[in-house]
């Protein structure tokens, strides 16, 4: 019994999203253009909060360590999926399996950590503007970033511990398009019982001990914006909540619904539609959701993209580069060049 089990479980096949020739197109456009804009949005936010100083606070910080989990949480799912959309054979060594599952497991809990964390930071600059620079500080910002990961790493490693130890001798066929528990569990022909409560138990524990901070941090920010006289007051202090509570409730909503429901009501397709949405439809809002509803992060991210354009211009044209005496000289030359070429950039921040 023990070859058998060590040579059925040697590969697992991934099923995907699709048996349909017809759609595999369709969805494999719709994929890659999903993780290009995640890709392209994430990094966006962390080249704008980094050059810009203004944005070197703890909010932009824990918004830049956002994206940063964000791309590797859509990278550990939307690569793999992205090329068995071009394989006959959608395999995956044991070893792959396990390290998807072990990764994936590790950001999504880091991000439920971190959105908490944030709910915190929001308390603090709201209910407490006057302590917020000398309360959050870069060395309890770090800090609370790390403990975000250790959790992450902690709940992965026990999960897996138990999974990695589970037969699978019935078949190696993952009704899914990655390596997640549930379809895990179901491929085992021993008993999972531990396996699921170990899974319910954590992430009951870690999905009611964020939520609880969060809605405790967003209890004492309601009560401090009614306190706020002026109206534009009370709308600047909920505008910076209101872009944390919808990914809140996206992330929280999806992950409660697949992983704090009984086994018995498991429907590996519908988890499929699920966990496109979680996996690879949220990483891509998160940017677009802050960036859209912040007034200083929507000007960095156009001074950056002006200034991108604007370097890329002077390559291409030959120009001296800005700060250089040279590039002094040649300001208001690039600017009628830029201008000429109809760019209409704005040449400030050169």
């Amino acid at each position: 019994m023990a070859e058998q089990n060590h040579t059925s479980a040697a590969q697992f096949i991934l099923k995907g999203l699709s048996d349909q020739a017809e759609m595999k197109t369709a969805l494999f456009v719709l994929l890659l253009l999903i993780y290009t804009i995640t890709l392209v949005g994430n990094a966006g936010i962390i080249v704008a909060i980094q050059g810009h100083p203004q944005l070197h606070t703890s909010m932009y910080f824990f918004l830049g360590s956002l994206s940063v989990i964000d791309i590797c949480f859509s990278s550990v799912v939307a690569p793999r999926t992205l090329v068995n959309f071009l394989l006959e054979k959608k395999t995956i060594s044991f070893a792959g399996c396990m390290g998807q599952a072990f990764f994936y497991i590790v950001f999504v809990t880091t991000e439920c950590f971190l959105l908490a964390v944030m709910a915190y930071d929001r308390y603090v600059a709201i209910c407490n503007p006057l302590l917020y620079s000398s309360v959050m500080t870069r060395r309890l910002c770090v800090g609370l970033l790390v403990g975000c990961y250790i959790g992450g790493v902690l709940n992965s490693i026990i999960q897996m511990t138990f999974i990695i130890r589970l037969p699978f001798c019935s078949s190696n066929v993952i009704n899914h398009f990655f390596c997640d528990v549930p379809p895990l569990l179901a491929l085992s022909c021993a008993s999972t019982y531990i396996n699921e409560m170990i899974l319910f138990s954590l992430a009951g524990v870690i999905e009611l001990s964020t939520i609880s901070a969060i809605l405790v941090s967003y209890i004492f920010i309601f009560f401090a914006i009614l306190r706020i006289r002026s109206a534009e007051g009370r709308q600047k202090a909920f505008s910076t909540c209101m872009s944390h509570l919808i990914v809140v409730t996206i992330l929280y909503g999806t992950t409660i619904f697949m992983y704090l429901r009984p086994s018995s009501s498991y429907s590996l397709n519908t988890d499929k539609v699920v966990s496109v949405f979680y996996t690879v439809v949220i990483p891509m809002l998160n940017p677009l959701i802050y960036s859209l509803r912040n007034k200083e992060m929507k000007d960095a991210m156009r001074k950056a993209k002006s200034r991108a354009l604007a370097q890329g211009a002077q390559r291409s044209c030959g120009c001296p580069i800005p700060g250089s005496a040279q590039g002094q000289v040649g300001h208001r030359g690039l600017e009628q060049l830029l201008q000429w070429k109809g760019l209409g950039l704005e040449l400030e921040e050169l």
